[in-house]
């Protein structure tokens, strides 16, 4: 008898650490993000501009520099941004949490692929090793999200910083 309610214990011990952790990690650290804007690294200047985007919707957590992810709508076109903004070469997006309903990454993913959205570069290193991406489809719909770059998957492995790379100090 006290072996099932030790084993029950365990169980129920179990059951509410694992609940507690799935809340952490998909709701308790993001933070919706106020006044959030667009930005994208011009290709005169080579500074961040903001651009005109509506219905800026923003997510982000303190736990970790890649969890940032934001919506918006823009009726800028892709020719108009292509011929104005860097481009990004390797845009990945991130998996949202499932309530951040208007960040699908999987769509995006293949979006991108199929050259129906494309991606440009909203902020290098905006922490050290994490650039900020933002992606734009045909319709004007874009997607923001924080990727991990060259510098920092060099870095975060182990290995030496690799020539070109910005210094980790101040960061």
């Amino acid at each position: 008898m006290a072996g099932r309610l030790l084993a029950g214990g365990i169980v129920v011990i179990a059951l509410l650490m694992g609940g507690g952790i799935y809340y952490a990690q998909v709701y308790g650290y993001y933070a919706e993000v106020a006044g959030a804007e667009v930005e994208m690294i011009s290709l005169v200047t080579g500074e961040a501009e903001v651009i005109a985007a509506d219905n800026v919707r923003a997510i982000d957590a303190d736990s970790s520099p890649i969890r940032y992810r934001a919506c918006f709508t823009t009726e800028m076109s892709q020719a108009l941004l292509t011929e104005t903004y860097e481009a990004y070469e390797s845009a990945e997006p991130l998996i949202a949490p499932g309530w951040f309903e208007c960040f699908d990454a999987v769509a995006l993913g293949e979006a991108l692929e199929e050259g129906r959205a494309l991606a440009f570069l909203g902020q290098s290193n905006v922490t050290f090793g994490i650039d900020r991406v933002v992606a734009v489809d045909g319709d004007g719909r874009g997607y923001v999200w924080h990727q991990i770059n060259e510098c920092g998957r060099e870095v975060f492995d182990g290995r030496a910083l690799p020539e070109g790379c910005p210094s980790r100090e101040g960061n």
